[in-house]
């Protein structure tokens, strides 16, 4: 008698047991590897439909994209150093800095103003704000410099502006009536319901603001360290954080601090909270949203006229919870009631944007910068009176 496949089989039987054993494990390693690659592509359905859902329509976006590589090209007026150069990547309101850098040296720029569809006005505020002038005297001197612009050169007055383009992260310009009217700004401050702002959402573009470069390159999958559910840390310049501070300021669930706590001590909370709460404040710009999620935590938006960026491109809702001001009151209910899997889905989506938020030098594709110039290429066929 032998012993096969876990019986006793006498000897005049053994070879044919021994092709019927054969044959029944080859059964079962085909069943078990067809089920192996069941599921490795269900698993590549869900990742793919989760990473589909981040856009309104990923095919027309890469359509749209791979043509406004191959044909935008931006005429950047000459300027002398008192109006522009501002190429400070590592001060405040760094992505200004990127952009002028970025865009000088990228293949979108043409020294031929007949090949531009776009017109870029190099004015750099920031760099006539360091000079201390005031908001008054900032705007008379940026005026100037577009004045003598149209005077010198023939392209403003075919448009009146529609086809020009400025960029800041200050509010000075709003003093300057021929730009907010028809020129497409590009802004840190890109709420629609605010004079200081005057953002046209239809024209103007919402740009990803950093204040200071991130010198601690964004972590990788870290879910399981987010333990907190959700952080707040700064000051109550808002009716909005103030009401944030009064209800939730002492909750055990919500870290809720009215303190500039030490950047340091803050990206510690960061790292480990499901969600950064992001409420608007006296000065609007979303730097606190851009930071979220270039350090992976999924951002809170509580902003009533809060216009985000690339919103015509991403769907916000797939990667980010947006309330209105009023929402304040219920916010750990709303936040509490997001499952694990939600959550992990809008963490998943996150690292997925993630890129579209980062700024870079020299840029890389799909980066905030060229997801600024996806934002102009949408523009270039606006009405032009």
């Amino acid at each position: 008698m032998a012993n096969l496949c876990g019986y006793r089989i006498p000897n005049s039987c053994l070879y044919t047991s021994l092709i019927i054993c054969l044959a029944i494990s080859i059964v079962i390693s085909s069943t078990q590897l067809m089920q192996l690659n069941l599921d490795r592509i269900a698993a590549n359905v869900d990742v793919r439909k989760i990473y589909d859902d981040v856009y309104h329509s990923e095919e027309i976006f890469r359509i749209n994209y791979a043509e406004m590589e191959k044909k935008l090209k931006i005429y950047i007026y000459p300027q002398g150093k008192k109006c522009s150069n501002y190429e400070d990547t590592f001060g405040n309101y760094a992505s200004e800095g990127y952009f002028f850098k970025n865009i000088r040296e990228s293949n979108f720029s043409t020294d031929d103003p007949d090949q531009a569809l776009l017109f870029f006005i190099p004015i750099s505020l920031q760099r006539l704000h360091q000079k201390e002038l005031s908001y008054e005297e900032v705007g008379k001197k940026a005026e100037k410099c577009v004045k003598n612009l149209i005077i010198k050169y023939p392209y403003w007055n075919r448009t009146l502006g529609a086809d020009h383009f400025i960029l800041t992260c200050l509010d000075y310009d709003v003093h300057i009536p021929i730009l907010v009217k028809n020129t497409i700004r590009i802004v840190c401050s890109s709420t629609y319901d605010s004079d200081a702002s005057r953002f046209i959402p239809h024209k103007d573009i919402s740009l990803p603001s950093v204040m200071k470069r991130f010198y601690k390159p964004s972590r990788g999958n870290d879910l399981h360290k987010r333990q907190i559910l959700g952080f707040w840390a700064g000051v109550c310049n808002s009716d909005t954080r103030k009401r944030m501070v009064d209800i939730w300021g002492d909750d055990v669930d919500l870290n809720i601090q009215n303190t500039t706590v030490h950047v340091q001590g803050r990206m510690k909370n960061v790292y480990r909270a499901k969600f950064c709460i992001c409420p608007v404040g006296s000065r609007i710009t979303n730097s606190r949203i851009t930071l979220a999620i270039h350090h992976g935590c999924v951002p809170v938006i509580i902003d009533d006229y809060l216009d985000l960026p690339f919103h015509d491109i991403l769907d916000w809702e797939k990667f980010s919870v947006v309330l209105r001001e009023r929402d304040v009151f219920v916010l750990k209910g709303i936040l509490s009631i997001i499952g694990a899997d939600d959550y992990t889905r809008m963490y998943t989506n996150l690292m997925e944007v993630k890129k579209h938020f980062e700024w870079n030098t020299p840029p890389v594709k799909y980066d905030a910068f060229h997801m600024v110039m996806y934002d102009l290429w949408l523009r270039r066929h606006l009405v032009k009176y």
